[in-house]
């Protein structure tokens, strides 16, 4: 009986290494959210809303403004107090309303001169002139703060 449930679990074992790879990046989506909205996006529905260029560290890279997104999820920007952007690992950057009202802070999909990096993610955001640690890669979520 316990040879046959080994023979079992290694077949399992086997059929599940053999399955075919699901990539992250081809269905990758976007939540943006506050305490009574919750709506995803994929690349292509940002695509949709539109394409603005902002460029940073010589870097061109196109999305759609925040505001923009925000509105698009029924969130009026104007309203809010704070926004929070959540990466994949877990990092996070707080935009105060200057940052997210302003037109070149994008939620990006792609560069100018091609696809994001690999290291970048389906989605990142781009806030010119801001330093690192307010464009956070690999965007899994926005939270917006009333």
């Amino acid at each position: 009986m316990k040879c046959i449930l080994f023979v079992l679990l290694v077949l399992a074992l086997t059929l599940a290494a053999c399955a075919p790879k699901q990539e992250a990046s081809s269905g990758a989506v976007l939540k943006v959210t506050d305490v009574t909205v919750e709506k995803t996006y994929s690349a292509n529905d940002l695509k949709a809303l539109g394409a603005v260029q902002a460029s940073d560290k010589g870097v061109s890279y196109v999305g759609v403004p925040l505001k923009v997104l925000l509105q698009d999820a029924g969130i009026d920007p104007s309203k809010l107090s704070a926004v929070k952007a959540v990466a994949s690992d877990g990092f996070t950057a707080n935009y105060d309303p200057s940052l997210f009202l302003a037109d070149n802070t994008l939620v990006d999909y792609a560069r100018a001169d091609g696809p994001l990096a690999e290291d970048e993610g389906t989605f990142r955001m781009v806030v010119p002139d801001q330093g690192g640690k307010l464009n956070p890669r690999i965007l899994v979520e926005i939270d917006a703060i009333p």
